[in-house]
C-alpha cells in the first residue's frame, strides 16, 4: 500500500517516542506477537510504513534542523531506546499563537517573533504530500490546535489530535462538521497510553462495577518531570485535560461519584518518568468496605507512541476508503476524550471490525 507520510506539530518526548518506534519496530514480523505493539500491521500497513515528512516547532533550537537530529535536543528528555537515521524531514518554524505559556517561554526556547515567522503550515503539508498531521502541541494550546487543524483541512490532511483541545469532539459540532464537509477523516481528542493512568483506572471501576461493587469515591493524582508536566503547573493550562481524564472515567459510573483526577505536580527529576497513584473507595457484598490503592510508574512518551501509531493508519485506511469525519471506533479505543465514550472492551472489537471493512467509521 506504500508509506504513510507523516506530519508532526509539536516535536517533543511524544513526538520522540513516536518516530523511534517506527524504526525499533520496523521490521518486525507480522505473523508473530510483538511484544510493545497492539498491531504490527493494521490493515494493509506495518508499522515500518509510517515516514516522517515534516514538524513544526517553537523552539529555536530545533527548527531547521533534520527531524532525526531534533528529537534530541533539550527540553526532549524521552529516553533513546532506538536509532534514527537521517530523515531529510526539516522541522520548520510554527505557529507561536497560545502554544507557549509565559511560564514555559525559557524552557521551550521560544524563537523571537520579531525575528522569526513561522510558516503557513497548509502550504508545507501540500509540499511534502502529508497523510496525516499530528497535532502533539502543549495541553492548553487551544488556537494553536485550531489553526494545525484548520491547515490539515486546507491541504486536504487528516488530522489526529493528541491533545485535548476539543476539535472531534467538539461539543457544538463544528469542527466535525468541517472535516466532513471537505472529505477528511479526523481522530481525537487527548491520546490514550497504551497501559497508562486512564485506561488503568477506567479498568478498575468498570470491574468493580461489574462485579457490583457500590462505588462511593476515587481520585487518580499524576507527577512527573517532562515539560507536559511543567506546563501544566498552572491550572489555567490544564482545564481542559482535567476534564478530559475526568469524563474518561466517570463516563462509565451510572451515578454521580466525588472524583478528582488529573496532574498534580512537577517532579523535574522524573525527567520523562510519569507516577500516578489510583485509589477507588466502595462496598461489596453486606455493605462491606473495599478500598483498591495503585501506584503505576512508568516512562511516559513511549507510553502513547503506540496507541498513535494505530491512530495514523486507521486514518490512512479512513483516506484510501473516501471516509470523511470523525473516526469513532479509534477515537473510542485510542482517545480519553472521544466524540463517543464506549468501553474499552467493546471499542477495541469495533477498531477490528473497522480494520476488517465492516465498520465505515
Amino acid at each position: 500500500m506504500g508509506k504513510i507520510k507523516v506530519a508532526i506539530a509539536g516535536l517533543g518526548n511524544c513526538a520522540s517516542a513516536l518516530i523511534q518506534g517506527v524504526f525499533y519496530y520496523q521490521n518486525a514480523d507480522p505473523s508473530e506477537t510483538i511484544p510493545g505493539l497492539m498491531h504490527v500491521k493494521f490493515g494493509d500497513y506495518h508499522v515500518g510504513d509510517l515516514e516522517f515528512v515534516a514538524a513544526f516547532e517553537v523552539n529555536k533550537d530545533k527548527i531547521g534542523k533534520d527531524i532525526s537530529d531534533a528529537i534530541w535536543i533539550p527540553p526532549n528528555s524521552a529516553e533513546k531506546f532506538s536509532e534514527v537515521p537521517k530523515l531529510d524531514a526539516l522541522v520548520y518554524p510554527g505557529p507561536i499563537s497560545d502554544g507557549v505559556a509565559p511560564h514555559m517561554r525559557k524552557s521551550f526556547r521560544a524563537y523571537d517573533e520579531n525575528k522569526v515567522q513561522p510558516v503557513n503550515v497548509a502550504e508545507v503539508l501540500k509540499e511534502t504530500g502529508a497523510d496525516v498531521l499530528v497535532n502533539f502541541t502543549p495541553v492548553g494550546s487551544e488556537e494553536t490546535s485550531r489553526l494545525y487543524a484548520q491547515a490539515a483541512l486546507d491541504a486536504g490532511v487528516a488530522f489526529a489530535n493528541g491533545i485535548p483541545t476539543f476539535i472531534v469532539s467538539d461539543p457544538d459540532g463544528v469542527w466535525p462538521k468541517k472535516f466532513e464537509e471537505k472529505g477528511i477523516p479526523c481522530a481525537g481528542d487527548d491520546i490514550k497510553s497504551q497501559l497508562g493512568a486512564t485506561i488503568l483506572h477506567r479498568t478498575i471501576v468498570k470491574l468493580m462495577l461489574d462485579r457490583g461493587i457500590e462505588i462511593d469515591k476515587t481520585f487518580q493524582l499524576n507527577i512527573g518531570g517532562n515539560t507536559d508536566f511543567e506546563n501544566m503547573k498552572y491550572e489555567d493550562r490544564l482545564k481542559t485535560k482535567r476534564v478530559s481524564k475526568t469524563q474518561a472515567v466517570t463516563s462509565l459510573l451510572p451515578y454521580d461519584v466525588p472524583t478528582r483526577i488529573g496532574p498534580s505536580d512537577y517532579v523535574p527529576f522524573l525527567k520523562d518518568k510519569k507516577i500516578c497513584y489510583l485509589y477507588v473507595e466502595g462496598r461489596n457484598f453486606g455493605n462491606q468496605p473495599l478500598k483498591v490503592e495503585v501506584k503505576l510508574s512508568v516512562e511516559d512518551s513511549p507510553n502513547s507512541a503506540g496507541v498513535m501509531i494505530d491512530v495514523i493508519r486507521a486514518l490512512k485506511i479512513a483516506k484510501d476508503r473516501g471516509i470523511a469525519g470523525p473516526l469513532i471506533s479509534i477515537s473510542s479505543y485510542a482517545f480519553k476524550h472521544p466524540p463517543v465514550q464506549i468501553p474499552d472492551f467493546e471499542a477495541r472489537e469495533r477498531v477490528e471490525a473497522f480494520i476488517r471493512g465492516e465498520l465505515d467509521r
